[in-house]
């Protein structure tokens, strides 16, 4: 129930998080446009996020909670209170890592620039040297960012291992308040005005995460103090252990990174805002969906491959596979036919034009195409992570990065895809990433897709098609008053999605895709 409980308590958070999310979204849409001020200040946003993804988060705390959990254990094992121990290893980590982020984050806030450029080419085809200039300002401000967040990282990571995971859940859903709080409270009168009020915003709010947890370790009986940085037996190990994981987030990071590159370089105005709007949308099912639904099924492999019983774990994954198309066809049929409506009763107003709405859908159509294969991708992979094997999704990510690359460079310099192709790279790399994920899996006697899977993917198809018929039927009539006032645009978008909704659940159950049972036997085994 521990599990169950701790689960549910992070995926409210991260529901939480999403919702202020897109708020967040909407007013910048508004209040900052997709042009000149935006592209510059996500752009700025994107560094220190690049940086805080490919250490900070995921390969720091993928690294240093089972070392601390570590070093508890074994101090309790030779009585001695485990915690001064894991105190002590948490403090010789600080005592490096500090000096490390405060060094590296004082060089790029005094010499920004040819960073910028580097990633920005200047931005030769879409504003030129006034836009490299204010993105140039804005990452200078926007950079400590990466220094708050990642000793935001150390700390949640201790609290996640004294099972206090609603502390550091929480900690997103300040990044958003703050932003939130800068567009309505703090706002220039210009949308470039605007967008330093949203730089000094996103530092802001790694002071507040910060703050938060210091605060939340001492009620904790956690307080670190600063030595001078030795590089102890252990903390090498850890540095030894975070570059292979780092190396793997790498992977999408990069794919993002050169994707910025190739829009604000050489594609036109907005580029860099159309697929960054597009991409949060097409992030709200993944988030929801994907990652819940792979961090469930991965304690249940764990034990059943375990205990021999490798038939079990099949039957697991061909499960949570099931579920996840349940819920993922939808939301690809839905974003990618009603890509129009949905981003202009979201977005559109003041600032964000209709000419931007005719881009942002554009990408969120050619981004939702592989919307699946991202939900897939977090199914699949637990299957290696069961097994102890975290090399082979690595290499798998690194091939489908490379095949990313080559996939951009084409439809940038070779076709008038424009923006539009970078994102339907994004997707085609990501079908290619579960193509070789299930191939593995199946040669090595891992997986295969059973006859129940085969047929209801069948069906499911079916009743996401007939949801689509509807949607085609409806945006038309639904589309002109998405662009009037706010009360009528909650109801258009609340009408089509309800009647999608509906339309899919009733064809699902007509073409017995799943019964009222079933739904409740899944929910009762996750």
């Amino acid at each position: 129930m521990s599990l169950v409980r701790n689960t549910a308590t992070i995926g409210g958070f991260t529901l939480i998080s999403r919702i202020l999310g897109l708020v967040r979204d909407i007013l910048m849409a508004r209040f900052v446009g997709a042009g000149f001020a935006s592209d510059a200040f996500l752009v700025a946003w994107r560094l220190p996020n690049l940086f805080r993804a490919l250490f900070a988060e995921g390969a720091f705390a993928s690294a240093f909670v089972p070392m601390f959990n570590r070093t508890i254990a074994e101090g309790e094992q030779d009585g001695k209170d485990g915690l001064p121990a894991g105190r002590r290893f948490a403090e010789d980590v600080l005592s490096v890592l500090f000096p490390f982020l405060a060094v590296f984050t004082t060089l790029v806030m005094l010499v920004p620039g040819p960073v910028v450029w580097a990633i920005t080419f200047g931005f030769r085809e879409s504003g030129g040297a006034d836009k490299l200039a204010l993105a140039t300002e804005l990452t200078r401000i926007t950079f400590p960012y990466l220094m708050l967040i990642s000793l935001v990282s150390l700390l949640g990571g201790i609290l996640n291992s004294l099972g206090r995971f609603w502390v550091n859940a929480a900690a997103p859903v300040l990044l958003n308040l703050c932003m939130i709080a800068g567009l309505v409270f703090f706002r220039g009168h210009t949308g470039i005005d605007t967008a330093r009020t949203q730089a000094i915003a996103v530092t802001v709010s790694g002071v507040a995460q910060l703050a938060w947890l210091i605060w939340s370790c001492r009620r904790a009986g956690i307080v670190l103090k600063l030595k001078r940085p030795r590089l102890t037996p252990q903390v090498r190990k850890l540095l030894a252990i975070i570059w292979p994981a780092a190396i793997g987030a790498g992977a999408v990071q990069f794919n993002l990174l050169i994707s910025t590159m190739l829009a604000s370089g050489f594609l036109g105005e907005g580029a860099v805002s159309y697929l960054y709007y597009a991409d949060r949308l097409n992030q709200l099912p993944l988030g929801l969906i994907g990652i819940g639904v792979g961090t469930a099924i991965l304690p249940a492999l764990s034990r059943q491959i375990g205990s021999g019983n490798a038939a079990a774990a099949v039957h697991t994954q061909n499960r949570a596979i099931e579920l996840s198309l349940l819920l993922t066809l939808p939301a690809t049929i839905a974003l990618m036919l009603s890509a129009t409506p949905l981003v202009r009763g979201l977005f559109q107003g003041l600032r964000f034009t209709a000419e931007a709405t005719e881009g942002c859908a554009a990408a969120l159509t050619a981004f939702s195409f592989g919307l699946p294969a991202y939900i897939l991708i977090k199914v699949l992979t637990p299957g290696f992570y069961a097994r102890s094997d975290t090399r082979t999704p690595v290499r798998i990510a690194m091939i489908a990065m490379v095949a990313n690359l080559a996939l951009n460079l084409g439809f940038v310099f070779l076709t008038p895809l424009g923006y539009v192709g970078l994102a339907f790279s994004t997707a085609a790399a990501a079908w290619l990433n579960v193509a070789m994920l299930y191939i593995t899996l199946r040669r090595r006697g891992h997986f295969a897709v059973d006859v129940q899977l085969a047929r209801r993917t069948v069906r499911l198809g079916a009743a996401s098609v007939a949801m689509g018929a509807v949607l085609l039927l409806l945006n038309p009539l639904v589309d002109p008053y998405t662009a009037g006032p706010i009360p009528i645009r909650a109801a258009a978008l609340t009408a089509l999605i309800a009647a999608g909704a509906l339309t899919y659940a009733a064809a699902a159950f007509l073409f017995r895709a799943f019964s009222i049972a079933e739904l409740k036997g899944l929910r009762k085994r996750g």
